[in-house]
């Protein structure tokens, strides 16, 4: 399908059968029942599938966080920031001297590949650290320093009002007072999201988002070389929250991440993140999987969902049977050939 043929939804997404799109609707049902919860399949640009409620918004956990990467490209498009190399001290001044100066040189694509160091000893770049306290710090001065607004009407003014949400979403998911940056949003809003970076950051005839940013935030993988931090605290600035969890939440990372994406690259041992998976296969992932969006260009395919059981996803590094893998892998069966 070329770039002019290509669908788009438009007030709600327009519908096919699985059949109409060369899927196997035997192993979307499959796909359904063993992950539980509720959510939808996109193929080709329409609304082919869904489980449960699909128009319900709830939490999605860490699959946020290259939401929020996206808008930081768009404060870089947009020239509110020179480069995703520049120092996020230029708008959080206390972090040149914190720890020494350690902090001054935390970038951007830092904060978006986990190894800023923040709230830990090593410097800028050095190691890997899935850390929610360095996520939060990334949100607040996104949102508060660099768009100087409410972080839903960013959301809204880049995304939301461009892809068409159709349902309720809001980046404060438990209240204004509780971890805000918590994006609640429904799965076939978040398959908008996909969809706008599978098609390049186009979405109907207009370029969006510069081919630029969706190629750097797809192809900025963390080396697999990076060590994992040794999860030694150092200072944060005053009353610095959590967006969530802790400071080295997981252990895998380096050769799958990429500005908040897990990419299914190969690790340093040489695993693939998920063995059945097309390797151009890209994830937004919560919860160790149990909220996902799911986006397959090969297949022309995105897959999205919530609350659901799977909770494998930091044990599939070259293992066939996790539920993230097995997932992906009725995926897969689904297409038919030629389709």
């Amino acid at each position: 399908m070329s770039q002019g043929e290509a669908a788009y939804p438009g007030q709600t997404w327009e519908t096919r059968s699985p059949k109409d799109v060369g899927l196997r609707r035997e192993k979307l049902d499959a796909l359904s029942e063993l992950v539980g919860g509720f959510g939808c399949v996109i193929r080709h640009g329409y609304l082919v599938y869904t489980w449960g409620d699909a128009t319900r918004s709830m939490d999605v956990a860490s699959a946020v966080k290259p939401v929020i990467s996206t808008l930081l490209l768009f404060a870089v498009q947009e020239g509110k920031i020179g480069s995703v190399d520049d120092p996020v001290a230029e708008f959080e001044p206390r972090l040149k001297t914190l720890n020494n100066g350690k902090d001054a040189g935390i970038t951007w694509r830092h904060l978006a590949s986990q190894t800023s160091g923040y709230g830990l000893t090593e410097a800028p770049g050095e190691a890997w650290a899935y850390n929610d306290y360095a996520l939060a710090l990334y949100y607040d001065v996104l949102m508060g320093k660099v768009f100087r607004d409410d972080g839903t009407h960013v959301l809204k003014t880049r995304l939301g009002d461009v892809l068409g949400f159709e349902d309720p979403y809001t980046f404060e998911a438990f209240g204004p007072s509780d971890r805000p940056g918590r994006l609640a949003i429904s799965p076939r809003d978040f398959a908008r999201f996909g969809l706008f970076y599978l098609r390049g950051g186009r979405w109907r005839g207009r370029q969006v988002l510069a081919p630029k940013f969706i190629h750097m935030a797809l192809h900025s993988i963390v080396p697999p070389s990076t060590p994992r931090s040794k999860g030694i605290d150092a200072e944060m600035l005053p009353g610095q929250r959590s967006l969530g969890g802790g400071k080295t939440i997981t252990p895998i990372g380096p050769g799958y991440y990429s500005f908040n994406w897990w990419l299914n690259g190969l690790d340093s041992q040489g695993r693939r993140l998920y063995v059945d998976a097309p390797p151009d296969t890209y994830v937004a992932s919560g919860h160790g999987g149990k909220r996902a969006l799911w986006v397959i260009p090969s297949m022309d395919l995105i897959v999205c969902w919530n609350d659901t059981q799977v909770s494998d996803h930091d044990a599939s590094p070259g293992n066939p049977n996790t539920l993230c893998n097995q997932a992906v892998r009725l995926m897969k069966e689904a297409v038919q050939d030629g389709a």
